[in-house]
């Protein structure tokens, strides 16, 4: 007899204020570096800003109105492969037409806070907007050491066990087949779910294709693509220091990161700046509320270290996984501000490319930047694989 599935159970933390005293003690012992004179970001986060942001996460910001509204999200704990993974799981509304369940998987630095804003308008369309045949049941889940999931004792899972996990997940909810969204580390396991489950996963959307790997001869490869290559590679000599310190010595990282917030904050902060589509104002893009939800679930649940370890698992996998070709329908949005984003060439000698489009707003973090914009890629994208183009011609209940 097949294993007994395990059964999710509702999850809703809430904070013991003695944390939060701890967090507002050291925000405010916070012993701050000095800065060259005009530096700004040239160097790293800028310490005026920083500064800014640590007082009022020390004093003004209201970390149990965010906890609340976070909880308003269907959120549960299941048992996988020996961890707990939390995970958001929100049925359609009021459907006009077969519902596709759709899994999306976040990257670093964050968890399912990625999606908050998209939930509602992925499972209900008609009230905001859309189309009610648009509708999804959508299934968020943290990647293990991230977010509200467990963090693993032993080596850290790759994207491809991660993947493995996720199509466990939709066993649990009912789903034998599903969609699969991502970005950042979350585009790999996206991709690894079409690679090594093509029978059930139905499409697979990403922002981005990753930073290219390629073990081939240069001269393969069309002028577009040895030119992306030749730019992810200074882009990583400039802007890739925090990717070698995860994949090389992550624990020592760790240390200062998990034992100050203004650290923690700083590591963060500068990312997102760097990432998104804000013109260098932060703020642009992501309120002081916002960024600090995202901060605040990093430091309660102590992941940062174990975030970061997935990126030394990630590079231990083997070249030949990297030179597979997705064969499942592949779609990909560009979004303007994203970093490294790769030609159409590229994308088609690695997938099976259906659509690719370039939004003009919107960067890495195109979720949370233009949760309409972003909505709108996914509705349009899955459209046709509804009720057409299903593994085996199974067609959605």
């Amino acid at each position: 007899m097949p294993d007994a599935l395990p059964r999710p159970a509702p999850f809703s933390p809430q904070t013991a204020p003695a944390a939060l005293e701890d967090l507002r003690a050291r925000l405010r012992g916070t012993r701050w570096p000095d800065e060259p004179e005009d530096a700004g970001w040239s160097l790293g986060t800028d310490l005026g800003y920083l500064r800014e942001l640590v007082a009022y996460w020390a004093d003004g910001f209201d970390w149990p109105a965010q906890e609340a509204a976070l909880a308003r999200l269907p959120r549960f704990r299941v048992p996988l492969g020996g961890l707990g993974i939390h995970f958001v799981h929100a049925r359609a509304v009021a459907p006009a037409g077969p519902v596709l369940p759709l899994v999306l998987s976040h990257g670093w630095p964050d968890s399912f806070w990625r999606y908050t804003k998209v939930v509602p308008l992925l499972t209900d369309p008609g009230a905001h907007g859309g189309d009610p045949a648009d509708a999804f049941d959508v299934v968020v889940p943290d990647m293990p050491g991230y977010g509200y999931s467990d963090r693993p004792t032993g080596p850290p899972p790759d994207s491809r066990a991660v993947a493995g996990l996720w199509a466990r997940l939709m066993d649990v909810l009912g789903y034998p087949y599903f969609g699969a969204a991502g970005g950042d580390m979350g585009s790999h396991v996206s991709r690894y779910l079409a690679l090594d489950h093509p029978d059930r996963v139905v499409a697979v959307h990403r922002t981005d294709a990753g930073l290219p790997v390629f073990a081939g001869d240069p001269a393969d490869l069309a002028p577009e693509e040895r030119a992306w290559l030749e730019s992810a590679a200074a882009w990583g000599g400039s802007e890739g220091a925090y990717a070698a310190v995860h994949r090389t010595r992550p624990q020592t990282a760790a240390v200062g990161l998990t034992d100050s917030p203004a650290g923690l904050a700083a590591w963060i902060v500068e990312k997102l700046r760097a990432w998104s589509d804000c013109d260098g104002d932060v703020e642009r893009r992501f309120t002081k509320d916002e960024i600090l939800t995202n901060l605040t679930i990093f430091w309660l649940t102590g992941t940062i270290g174990s975030s970061m370890r997935m990126y030394r698992a990630n590079a231990a996998i083997p070249p030949a996984q990297h030179a597979r070709r997705v064969e499942v329908p592949s779609g990909f949005s560009l979004f303007r501000g994203d970093v490294v984003r790769p030609p159409r060439a590229w994308l088609e000698r690695t997938a099976n490319v259906a659509r690719v489009t370039e939004p003009p707003r919107g960067g890495h973090f195109a979720p949370f930047e233009e949760p309409e914009l972003y909505t709108e890629e996914l509705r349009a994208f899955f459209r046709p694989y509804r009720a057409s183009g299903l593994p085996h011609g199974v067609v959605l209940p």
